[in-house]
């Protein structure tokens, strides 16, 4: 079996027009993270920028509790978006174990 670097150059590339098309992707996705029983709802997209906070009226009397469901409800939203991620990257790599940091995303 012959090695073809046209042909591995030609995967490669397909390989970077994916990874260009799920980040531009990333930008569409939209999850929102909910804390408190809906008291505190953080929205993020898929490329990890907070685009709204809402806090119901009544979470504002105790500054710690609001603390405390400011940090879950984005927690949760972290986690949302990194299970689209990596979903999505399952997808691209076709379930190919791909290391850390080897894609720029």
């Amino acid at each position: 079996m012959d090695f073809d670097m046209n042909n591995m150059m030609g995967m490669l590339a397909g390989m970077q027009q994916r990874v260009a098309d799920m980040k531009a992707a990333a930008k569409d996705l939209k999850v929102t993270g909910e804390a408190g029983g809906g008291m505190v709802k953080v929205t993020m997209q898929g490329d990890y920028e907070v685009i709204s906070v809402s806090i119901d009226e009544g979470a504002m009397d105790d500054r710690e509790l609001l603390e405390d469901l400011v940090r879950a409800a984005t927690g949760e939203a972290l986690r949302q978006v990194k299970s689209e991620t990596a979903a999505a990257l399952q997808k691209l790599t076709g379930g190919l174990p791909i290391p850390p940091g080897l894609l720029p995303f």
